[in-house]
């Protein structure tokens, strides 16, 4: 047998199972062109009264490019804004179809959106661990259905993008579109006749879906003058919509109607996952940390660089002396200097949700796991490889190599406060990345808080002295905290020296109007960790809000 009659007969087999039954009635979608979050301009009308039954089996939708396909699968699928239906509805099984139908079907969109850094049976597996219940699969099993899928795929020609007349007799059900409209839905078996019906004949030997494709295009002339392609009226479904065929179709859609009752504004059941919350971390947060390994720019460039710059400012401020007046100068500006490493050094964290924004979109509309999961797996496969590992190696090289304090508690609270500086740098960016989906407006937006976080630390301008509708300002500056917690850390408990005095490094503190008590020092490490909280938080909230329709 050829390898497509194969597959042919394989996806036959499958369509014989029972299923759900779709309605869908008086459907009429609109886009209207947005400009600055303002509709602009008049509604376009994409799909026009569109009404139709699609029962247990092989449903085909067919039309010309353009001709509102796309556009009525994604609306029956839920995955069309709902802002843009003027009018009707769809069912499922007389229920109102709703966000969970995704959890209970599948849709295979027009382009693949795949994880470029793992291989197609990791591809293949990872949504078979997500889709299948464990309950149910076995780990086996799924192997051998990822198996059997990559043997089939093998086996399919896809250069050709209409549908061999071997596949399209395993048809049941035709719908045929034109300029948004139905000009045909019925038997697929049944079409021929209808067109033939019309005036129009289809040439010996010719593939009858580019015979469809020839009518609706205006390719194909009809015997009868009336039923001729005309631009500005689509005849074709005016001629449908007169059609006993229509009418049988509208008596059907009533009869459901009518039957259910108040069901059309009932809602179905809530679908829950498939998987669990914990096996959908599991199964992500792996994939994540795979991805991860097996791109070198993030995995490893991340600790060299940190290496390198702790090497870099080791060098540059080596052993620190305890003498006046440049012990007080270079500590300040060593600081100064880290907390700027520390920040801007987390720039490339407004990649992370930006890169994979078509992949989540897809996967978590598609049903696969709960925002939630994929939030909680790319912070934690990116906080600890990217951002706590190179900092405690960071802190370690450039504390002793600058000779700071020596008590290993001090070095510990170092370390403790360049981890919390950076992640409220990379919370901002996260947040900045949730937000939007272009890096060129990502990047201004991260640079902004920043520089005015870094004029606000206290280190540049004098804090008390600045005007008060602006002091407000410091509160929320990340370097004011991290300022203020290295100082304390460093100059509490430290004396220094010239030719002529010694002075407490406390005097440094008050000249800096820094509360250097125990609580002092431990409420900007509060303060930080509040920002991170908050930043997480809000970055999390925004992207569930990511706009998912089509």
């Amino acid at each position: 047998m050829p390898k497509g009659e194969q597959i042919v007969c394989g996806v036959e087999e499958y369509f014989q199972e029972r299923g759900p039954t779709v309605t869908f009635s008086n459907l009429h979608y609109c886009v209207q062109e947005t400009r600055f979050c303002r509709k602009i301009g008049v509604e376009k009308y994409i799909l026009k009264d569109v009404s139709g039954i699609m029962r247990p089996g092989m449903n085909a939708i067919m039309g010309a490019t353009g001709s509102g396909k796309t556009s009525l699968l994604d609306l029956i699928a839920g995955r069309k804004d709902p802002a843009g239906l003027r009018q009707g509805n769809v069912l499922v099984d007389g229920k109102t179809v709703t966000s969970d139908l995704r959890l209970s079907s599948a849709y295979v969109v027009q382009d693949d959106i795949l994880m470029g850094t793992l291989t197609v049976r990791e591809n293949l597996l990872f949504s078979a661990n997500l889709r299948l219940n464990p309950k149910h699969h076995s780990s086996t099993d799924k192997h051998s259905k990822v198996d059997a899928i990559i043997q089939d795929l093998g086996l399919t020609d896809c250069a050709n993008t209409k549908p061999r007349y071997s596949i399209f007799r395993q048809f049941d059900h035709l719908t045929l579109m034109h300029k948004g409209e139905v000009v045909y839905a019925g038997a697929a078996d049944h079409a021929l006749e209808y067109f033939t019906d019309l005036g129009y004949q289809i040439e010996a030997f010719n593939n009858p879906a580019d015979f469809f494709m020839d009518v609706t295009n205006g390719e194909a002339k009809s015997a009868l003058e009336s039923v001729t392609a005309d631009e500005c009226k689509n005849q074709l479904a005016t001629k449908y919509r007169q059609s006993q065929l229509c009418q049988k179709v509208l008596e059907e859609l009533d009869h459901v109607y009518r039957s259910i009752g108040e069901g059309v504004k009932g809602q179905e059941e809530a679908a829950n996952y498939a998987t669990s919350f914990l096996y959908q971390m599991r199964v992500v947060c792996g994939r994540t940390v795979l991805n991860t390994l097996r791109n070198p720019q993030t995995s490893y460039a991340q600790l060299a660089l940190n290496i390198f710059f702790a090497i870099l400012v080791g060098l540059i401020y080596y052993q620190m002396p305890l003498t006046l007046p440049e012990a007080l100068q270079n500590r300040s500006g060593a600081f100064f200097f880290l907390i700027i490493n520390m920040v801007f050094g987390n720039l490339s964290a407004v990649e992370l949700f930006i890169n994979e924004r078509a992949i989540f979109i897809h996967e978590n509309s598609s049903g696969y796991y709960r925002t939630s999961v994929y939030f909680l797996s790319k912070i934690f496969a990116d906080l600890i490889p990217n951002r706590i590992i190179p900092i405690s190696v960071f802190s370690a090289i450039a504390y002793y190599m600058m000779g700071l304090k020596p008590a290993f508690e001090a070095f510990l609270c170092f370390a403790l406060n360049m981890s919390l500086v950076s992640l409220a740098g990379v919370g901002l960016a996260f947040l900045v990345s949730a937000s939007v989906s272009s890096f060129a407006m990502a990047n201004i937006l991260i640079a902004l808080p920043f520089v005015f976080m870094m004029v606000f630390g206290g280190y540049l301008v004098n804090l008390n002295a600045m005007l008060n509708w602006l002091s407000w300002l410091k509160w929320i500056s990340i370097f004011r905290y991290g300022l203020n917690a290295a100082f304390i850390n460093e100059f509490q408990g430290q004396w220094f020296y010239s030719n002529t005095t010694i002075i407490p490094g406390e005097v440094f503190l008050k000249m800096q109007d820094i509360d250097y008590s125990v609580w002092g020092y431990w409420q900007n490490q509060v303060a930080l960790l509040g920002i991170i909280v908050v930043c997480m938080f809000l970055a999390y909230v925004q992207l569930r809000r990511i706009n998912r329709w089509k």
